[in-house]
């Protein structure tokens, strides 16, 4: 081989390697769905008096008793769920709608419905509350004292300062191609809305702060968003989201609901749970706090379509090293 051609060669061998970007993959704690705590809450007789199983994400242990979950001490996971524990007026009750099931790789994932939630006080009184199966990075205050306002009883996001470039999990989903969607919010009986349901999966990054007044401030560091409005029959293994960073409103993939309309709370240093407000974009800043939401239902609380299901597996964090 002469002198040129093997220049020729050991440059293309380095263009390689340098375009060959490597790559940290992380299983984020508890991503890998394979631990579960699992509650009996007893309802009220009033109610029926049935014992309902709840679930969490975190270490395995059993709760057999009408209390609070707290996400604190060594049991610690980032993620709570749209389970809740419930007790309004001296009635005690459980919803659930995310469980664990078996995985496709024979362990367990996760599994979120849209439910119907009924409810018959003394047999004669009906309630029903639309519920969306829903896992995310935060603390529900339980226990649940009433349906008004049910964004206040969301602690949301968990401290997080990386960067990283992709989302990454294993999905399939059951999405109803029907053009219309339920609104049940209790006493009044459930209303038909137009409207076409989605399941849905976003990580937002934050840089947050909080003024003197206890107020909850904060800029958006990065973004990642995906809707689906199929049914995925299938697996879908290692399935990618890019994080995007800075302003993404003038990006052709960007939405409206990217932007800095969901109606976030966290737990100020006084304890109070308060709206934090999003002010603008700092792709460069170093974030404080990360929400990462999985939902089988796009619309806000007690709407959607009922039957809808996202099953999630094998959460993970994908770094450019």
């Amino acid at each position: 081989m002469t002198g040129r051609k093997l220049y020729i060669v050991l440059w293309m061998c380095m263009l390689c390697v340098l375009g060959a970007r490597a790559e940290r993959v992380e299983m984020v704690p508890f991503g890998n769905m394979e631990s579960w705590v699992t509650r009996y809450i007893k309802e009220s007789k009033l109610i029926g008096g049935n014992t309902q199983t709840l679930y969490a994400i975190g270490t395995p242990r059993v709760i057999n008793q009408n209390q609070a979950y707290t996400y604190s001490g060594r049991w610690t996971s980032p993620w709570t769920c749209s389970n809740a524990y419930a007790k309004v007026t001296g009635i005690e009750k459980g919803s659930c709608t995310a469980r664990p099931e078996k995985s496709h790789k024979g362990g367990t994932c996760a599994r979120l419905d849209v439910k119907m939630q009924e409810v018959k006080v003394l047999g004669m009184i009906d309630i029903s509350v639309l519920a969306a199966g829903t896992l995310f990075w935060g603390r529900t205050l339980e226990p649940i004292t009433s349906a008004k306002d049910p964004y206040r009883y969301l602690d949301m996001g968990v401290p997080f300062t990386q960067r990283p470039a992709y989302l990454m999990f294993d999905y399939r989903c059951t999405v109803s191609p029907e053009q219309w969607i339920w609104q049940a919010k209790g006493m009044s009986a459930p209303k038909k809305k137009q409207g076409h349901d989605e399941c849905e999966v976003y990580l937002f990054l934050q840089k947050r702060w909080e003024t003197p007044d206890g107020k909850l401030h904060a800029v958006r560091v990065a973004t990642a968003y995906e809707r689906y409005g199929k049914t995925q029959t299938n697996w879908v293994d290692n399935h990618r989201v890019r994080i995007h960073y800075g302003d993404i409103t003038r990006q052709a993939f960007y939405k409206p609901y990217m932007g800095f309309v969901k109606p976030f709370r966290a737990v100020n240093s006084r304890g109070k749970n308060v709206p934090i407000q999003e002010e603008g974009w700092d792709g460069d800043a170093t974030p404080t706090h990360a929400i990462l939401m999985m939902t089988s239902s796009k619309y806000e609380a007690f709407e959607g379509h009922e039957g809808n299901t996202l099953w999630i597996d094998n959460v993970r964090l994908v770094y450019d090293d």
